[in-house]
């Protein structure tokens, strides 16, 4: 009797060889594979039998990955890991603002990325798993119930992504503390390796909900040479 599958990545990719090869690596790997070569069939693909994770092209014909993303993103929970042959940092950025969990650059190693899917699918299992903490987390006029997964400004309810959410349920939970950009990978995501922008990119777009003037956070304040530490002034405390 054959095992069952470790899960499902639908690959997208409009390049037939990249595709099977990534296909070929991931199946060796346990996984089950769906394949398609533009953005609408992706979708579609998607809407027939939900993947686990999607491996998906930046630069695809039609529809391109980051509309793809924003669409998958927009029907449910589901982690991404953006592959494109443009390696500004710019385009790192702009794929993971739109969600993406991961990005590797072309020409890249088939059995890294086969790692970093593992990884992936990993973090994004532990996060669904793991207990959460009952209490509720006051700081700086924000309030977070982990057990809920919900987060308020001043009575106002912050519609967080699931990383910018438990990034700063972390930063409640240790005020005052300076972490480095690693540091968050590792404690908030669970991240060995992978693209230290992530974290600038979810510290920015946090600000942005918290901050009265991202421009010039009080909350989340950026500690040269270090990282960020999140400053909560005397009110700090849990239910």
């Amino acid at each position: 009797m054959q095992p069952p599958p470790a899960g499902r990545v639908l690959v997208v990719d409009d390049d037939p060889t990249v595709a099977e090869v990534v296909t070929g690596y991931l199946q060796r790997a346990g996984y089950a594979v769906d394949r398609a070569e533009t953005g609408p069939d992706a979708l579609e693909h998607a809407a027939a039998r939900w993947p686990d994770l999607v491996v998906l092209d930046l630069m695809l014909p039609g529809m391109d990955g980051l509309e793809v993303c924003r669409q998958l993103r927009g029907r449910g929970p589901v982690p991404v890991i953006m592959l494109t042959a443009l390696g500004d940092e710019g385009d790192r950025v702009l794929g993971l603002e739109v969600g993406a969990d991961d990005y590797v650059t072309k020409p890249f190693s088939p059995r890294e990325l086969v790692l970093r899917v593992e990884s992936v699918l990993r973090r994004s299992r532990h996060a669904e798993e793991a207990p959460r903490p009952a209490a509720v987390l006051r700081a700086g006029g924000l309030a977070v119930d982990p057990l809920a997964r919900r987060a308020a400004r001043d009575g106002t309810e912050l519609s967080l992504t699931v990383r910018e959410f438990d990034l700063l349920a972390h930063l409640l939970r240790h005020p005052a503390r300076a972490f480095s950009r690693e540091e968050l990978m590792r404690e908030v995501w669970g991240w060995a390796f992978g693209d230290l922008s992530t974290v600038t990119v979810h510290v920015r777009r946090l600000r942005a909900k918290i901050e009265d003037d991202p421009a010039q956070p009080r909350l989340i304040q950026t500690v040269w040479g270090v990282g960020y530490r999140f400053d909560p002034g005397a009110d700090a405390q849990e239910d």
